[in-house]
């Protein structure tokens, strides 16, 4: 979608999503350290950017807070007391990322924060714009819940955790990707056709 038309284009939120990524693919319950830390690497220096300029955006945000959390917990905590993290590390942040996109929600739907740097202000406020973004968000909440309920079926699932850990969630993510890239312009053209039928 070009720049003057009121969805925006959303391609920076795929670098949004690479820490989390990063850590989805590392994390192992040997190795959700590492994953942490490559993530909290990931989140600064993909997002640096953005703070320099005073324009935070919640996932990076997000992203930043947790993988530090996560990586001084692997500092200072016993590792024993952490083996429900080391199960959990990967249902535990695709699910945060589900909370945050649908909470986004309730009052910024974390899609625009992308699509405004690509979209001029004065569509912003425009219903279109509105409507695109928050769907948008609405769907990666929900593959981000299916991404987190698989995980948690993989773990008390046996021999299915590949398909539960990695078939699934990459194609659910690639299903994702397509509707972000699509829906924005057959929205604003099927609206373009109502308004030319009128």
């Amino acid at each position: 979608m070009a720049g003057a038309e009121p969805g925006g284009r959303t391609g920076s939120i795929f670098f949004g999503f690479a820490p989390w990524i990063i850590f989805d693919v590392v994390a192992s319950p040997s190795t959700w350290e590492y994953a942490a830390l490559a993530a909290l690497v990931a989140s600064v220096v993909l997002n640096v950017g953005d703070i320099r300029r005073g324009r935070p955006k919640i996932l990076e945000v997000t992203g930043i807070v947790f993988f530090a959390v996560l990586s001084l917990l692997a500092l200072v905590v016993d590792r024993h007391e952490l083996i429900w993290l080391e199960t959990y590390a990967q249902v535990v942040a695709n699910g945060l990322i589900a909370v945050v996109a649908l909470g986004s929600l309730a009052f910024d739907p974390f899609t625009a924060q992308y699509a405004r740097e690509t979209t001029p202000r004065a569509y912003w406020e425009s219903p279109a714009f509105r409507h695109i973004n928050r769907v948008l968000t609405a769907v990666w909440g929900v593959v981000f819940v299916a991404i987190a309920v698989l995980g948690l079926l993989a773990i008390h699932t046996d021999g299915s955790s590949d398909w539960l850990n990695w078939v699934l969630p990459v194609a659910l993510l690639v299903l994702a990707v397509r509707f972000t890239e699509r829906y924005p312009d057959r929205y604003t053209a099927r609206g373009a056709d109502g308004r030319a039928a009128v």
